[in-house]
């Protein structure tokens, strides 16, 4: 059967090939503009799809990226006529494909949109969560997002863009109910002991609140949002107003030191990354000069440097796992968790001492 005629009723933008080719070189964003003579601004347009594929940037890219400068004009004049083509049909076919892309019945069941159950109910309120009013608007609306997401997770092949899209979405709107101060980088710096100390509550009902607040007073917003279907983030981060940032954490392996370990290491891309990025925590093994900065700050909070040794060499039993926590004031589950890092112990060992969670027991 001849495909010559094939009209998708979806669009992909050349940056989303771009991010794809730019991750499995493992080559960062900042790399990139560098190779291109670029801005980081303008190199960020590109892939989000916010800046057209001239005949010179073609060029540039064949040489600097791969493929021929033909493939990336051919590339962007597909896209653009795409364009075209969805916003003189506003098809209903379209509005179809793009409930596959988007975790529909877990949003449903987490109650981020309400639906009849019918087709044009799911595509109604799928629109009106973010805010759109049509496909396309949501596809040039989300495509910075869509595509800084698939940068981040096309090596791992484990989170779906829109399923992150989405789950970024309901935590943005949950965060711009949360009141804070002016966004404070020193006073988060300092306030980083005083939520260490909160590693040693049990209760999630307790501890969550009051990491809130103390967040707040810093100017950030923090959020725990559970992950649908699709998106196999652990958290993220990212500024959603000039003088307001966006901790969130999804809870995904509900236990105290993945918990913990991951809200510092979001913590850490606040103190010491750019204020334009997303950072997204998706399960990947592949982890940028910026991830391993955000785990060691994550690390060095939680194991301070003088009791980094004694963790090296403390006997593998329960007695003296429990008294280094007491010791350094954090709970046994996180030594457990900072000794399976350090491979001393395998990922299967001691895991009982750890706390788990449960999600009707997390005050979210």
């Amino acid at each position: 059967m001849s495909d010559a005629n094939f009209e998708p009723d979806w669009m992909s933008a050349p940056g989303a090939t771009l991010a794809d080719l730019l991750a499995r070189q493992r080559i960062s964003i900042e790399k990139f503009a560098e190779l291109m003579g670029y801005s980081v601004e303008r190199a960020d347009k590109l892939i989000n799809g916010r800046a057209a594929i001239t005949r010179k940037v073609a060029e540039s890219l064949a040489s600097k990226i791969g493929g021929s400068a033909r493939f990336w004009m051919s590339r962007e004049e597909q896209y653009r006529g795409d364009i075209a083509r969805l916003q003189a049909s506003g098809s209903l076919a379209a509005a179809r494909a793009w409930l596959r892309e988007l975790p529909v019945q877990d949003m449903v069941k987490f109650g981020w949109i309400h639906s009849d159950g019918s087709i044009e109910g799911k595509i109604e309120s799928c629109l009106q969560f973010f805010g759109v009013k049509n496909v396309l608007a949501w596809r040039e609306n989300y495509s910075g997002a869509l595509s800084a997401v698939a940068f981040r997770t096309s090596l791992s092949l484990e989170s779906e863009p829109g399923s992150v899209v989405a789950w970024l979405r309901h935590a943005h709107l949950r965060a711009a109910s949360i009141e804070c101060k002016s966004w404070n980088l020193e006073l988060l710096r300092e306030r980083l002991s005083r939520i260490r100390e909160l590693t040693r509550h049990k209760d999630a009902n307790i501890f969550v609140p009051q990491l809130r607040r103390i967040c707040a007073e810093c100017g950030v917003a923090f959020v725990v949002a559970r992950a649908p279907s699709g998106c196999r983030a652990s958290g993220a981060t990212q500024f959603i107003a000039p003088n307001k940032a966006m901790i969130l954490l999804s809870f995904r392996y509900l236990s105290d030191d993945q918990f913990w370990f991951t809200f510092f290491h979001e913590a850490g891309h606040l103190l010491l990354h750019s204020r334009n990025a997303l950072f997204l925590e998706d399960g990947s093994d592949v982890t940028s000069e910026e991830e391993q900065e955000a785990n060691r700050l994550s690390q060095e909070v939680l194991i301070p440097p003088h009791a980094r040794h004694e963790l090296s060499k403390i006997a593998l039993n329960k007695r003296d796992i429990m008294r280094l926590g007491v010791k350094i004031g954090i709970s046994r589950g996180i030594v457990v968790g900072q000794l399976q890092h350090m491979k001393r112990l395998r990922g299967d060992q001691f895991n009982w001492m750890k706390l788990r969670y449960k999600w009707e027991s997390i005050a979210v």
